[in-house]
């Protein structure tokens, strides 16, 4: 997608936006010409675990989805930490895109595939039983609750993540707005393919093994919010 193309999102999308501040020259041909390379094949039609591996050139020991990457920290931290692995990235936002594909050229990332529309687009052409974790890290709480079904949570969206998840897989979910997390916890316990995974309160409260934070996350924190991060396993 250009660049130029509209800011704003349709009213029924999950995100609020597609562009923020002006992109420089430079970042403008990292769009145009990075981005084509790494993106998935756009359309409807479904995609079988070998046309992903096709799209990576290797065969991955795994596949990881994240969804709603922001400005890519966590996936590129990811992707370094474990090369073997391949991941798929969505984000619709043109900034947060670019930011990424700056970090997959610094550091040479050959393991990452992109999607920069609205992942409800993808999901259903994905896979079955493919992914061994999904990742929706600080999605947009949409507050105001005649906004509220604009979250990416949702029983259609839960079931397609249950669909996606190999057994014993785990969907990774994090938000720093109470309201959101007891949204979702009480949309997975709907959801008789997904269990949350939880001993007690330090398993919510306690960043993931190797995380490396988040430039939203750090914001949060000084403003007085305190992260959850939850784990919901594919049963």
């Amino acid at each position: 997608m250009s660049a130029s193309s509209s800011a704003q999102a349709p009213a029924s999308a999950f995100f609020g936006r597609r562009k923020g501040k002006k992109l420089r020259q430079g970042q403008e041909e990292r769009l145009e010409n990075a981005l084509p390379r790494l993106m998935l094949p756009r359309g409807d039609a479904p995609l079988s675990r070998e046309d992903l591996a096709g799209l990576f050139g290797f065969e991955p020991e795994e596949l990881v989805l994240e969804i709603g990457f922001g400005g890519g920290e966590h996936l590129a931290h990811r992707a370094q930490e474990n090369p073997r692995t391949g991941f798929i990235g969505c984000e619709p936002f043109i900034n947060g895109m670019v930011k990424l594909l700056g970090e997959v050229e610094a550091r040479a990332l050959s393991n990452i595939r992109l999607w920069d529309e609205d992942a409800s687009l993808l999901l259903p052409r994905l896979p079955e039983a493919a992914f061994g974790r999904i990742y929706l890290l600080y999605p947009d709480p949409w507050p105001k609750r005649r906004n509220r079904k604009r979250r990416f949570v949702s029983p259609d969206n839960l079931a397609a993540i249950a669909r996606l998840l190999e057994p014993g897989g785990t969907f990774h979910f994090a938000s720093d707005i109470d309201d959101y997390v007891g949204w979702t916890l009480a949309r997975v316990a709907n959801e008789p393919r997904l269990r949350w995974q939880v001993n007690g309160p330090d398993d919510w409260r306690r960043p993931y093994p190797g995380w490396p934070g988040t430039r939203y996350e750090a914001k949060a924190i000084r403003e007085g919010r305190r992260p959850s991060y939850l784990t919901i396993a594919r049963v």
